[in-house]
């Protein structure tokens, strides 16, 4: 085995026990939690409800730990089996070497590695979520939104593959930062049209009834010079009784979406500090720091493909031949290898990137907080939708700092509390 091959598997296994050694400590600190309510929490949560969520949680983590065994083995199998070269091997001898035919190869195995975990998704959807209740999708809807999601990513996703790479050919040398420009542009267009076009064919969006709810709403992002053309309600009671609030779009595509699910389990002032929350990221600049962030983790992923697609130990470590030069044949093994291998490096990353978002969730409670001019209405809409979806009240700090993109009820009602 090559060096760099010892060193990528050393890499993986090490995830991999990390991450099973972060769900065992969480089980385990879950369990310690598990005979009673958390004594901020009583009064909020009845027993029985807080156990399920309990149960819920540790079943959860169980199935997480066999899909992820699972998916570590497909991982070294895929990358150390020698499967890869031989594959491009006899598709390029098929097919051969156009710009095409490489996008095709790419497109492939990247279908082919998601079939795999469709099990997976289909036990966690009908198993999982109908054993508490929470699935509410049918066989049907979910066969048509594995249809729905492939043919978007043949339209769009495959003739962007064959844009990147036929940069390689257009540009040389500096191919890696046009590369890179096109993908965020790409990013910004979906974020764009997703709303108007794609987001339709998987769900239903309605405005929102007229009413003193819609008159609140309205007011509220009027108050606080929020932009946005429509407040919709979302059918997410079709595949699901979990709930959530969200705006998406920009400019005059711009909207506000709230699940039907969490309208039926909010009162008007709970929605309406839910709806400040989301208000607040706007207004503190988040999602544009976020797309930033993106942006800049674009630029240095084409700039490493680049230059991995430069060294022969890389790929001898793979099992592909390197032939040099900057021909499209010569980089699409580096791009493979380079989207196989990220998931590995950015497992370390996600502490320091969650540390931000919770950041970016406190400055957003607050800005709520200060809006409403109280701070119960938002305390009590956090407990229903912890309550309605059976979240962890109790993770291990560990576990959440890896995991956790937003701070734990707990944490985001003392800081709430706190707020002057």
């Amino acid at each position: 085995m090559q060096p760099f091959a010892i060193v990528a598997l050393v890499l993986i296994l090490a995830r991999a026990i990390t991450e099973l050694w972060l769900s065992g400590l969480n089980q385990r600190h879950v369990r310690a939690y598990a005979n009673e309510v958390p004594p901020a929490l009583r009064g909020s949560i009845d027993a029985a409800t807080y156990h399920r969520s309990v149960d819920y949680t540790l079943s959860k983590s169980r199935f997480g730990d066999i899909a992820s065994v699972f998916d570590i083995v497909v991982l070294i199998a895929v990358l150390f089996s020698g499967v890869l070269p031989w594959a491009f091997e006899r598709f390029t001898a098929s097919f051969g070497t156009s710009i095409w035919a490489m996008a095709g190869f790419l497109f492939v195995v990247g279908i082919a590695l998601s079939i795999l975990g469709l099990p997976f998704a289909w036990y966690a959807q009908f198993k999982l979520e109908e054993r508490f209740g929470f699935n509410t999708t049918t066989m049907k809807t979910w066969v048509l939104d594995r249809i729905k999601g492939f043919l978007i990513a043949v339209l769009l996703g495959y003739p962007l593959l064959v844009l990147v790479l036929k940069l390689i050919e257009w540009t040389g040398t500096t191919w890696w930062l046009w590369a890179a420009a096109v993908v965020i542009a790409f990013q910004l267009l979906l974020l764009l049209i997703a709303p108007a076009v794609i987001m339709p064919l998987f769900n239903k969006f309605t405005p929102l009834p007229e009413g003193t709810l819609r008159e609140r709403l309205f007011a509220l992002a009027q108050r606080t010079d929020f932009p946005t053309r429509s407040i919709e309600v979302m059918d997410g009671s079709k595949r699901s009784r979990h709930s959530n609030a969200f705006f998406t779009g920009f400019g005059r595509f711009r909207k506000i979406v709230l699940f039907d699910t969490l309208t039926a389990q909010l009162t008007e002032p709970e929605l309406e500090s839910v709806l400040a929350h989301e208000i607040g990221h706007y207004k503190k600049r988040h999602v544009v720091k976020l797309l930033g962030v993106s942006s800049s983790g674009v630029v240095v992923g084409f700039a490493a493909i680049a230059w991995l697609a430069r060294q022969q130990w890389f790929y001898r470590a793979f099992g592909f031949e390197h032939h040099g030069g900057f021909a499209t044949a010569s980089v699409v093994p580096a791009m493979l290898l380079f989207a196989l291998l990220a998931g590995t490096i950015s497992f370390w990353l996600s502490p320091f990137i969650h540390i931000w978002s919770r950041r970016f969730e406190y400055e957003a409670d607050a800005f709520a907080r200060a809006t409403i001019g109280e701070r119960q209405s938002l305390i009590q809409a956090l407990r229903k939708l912890s309550e309605k979806n059976l979240s962890n009240l109790t993770p291990h700090p560990l576990y959440s700092g890896f995991y956790y993109s937003h701070p734990t009820l707990l944490e985001r009602e003392r800081a709430l509390r706190k707020a002057t």
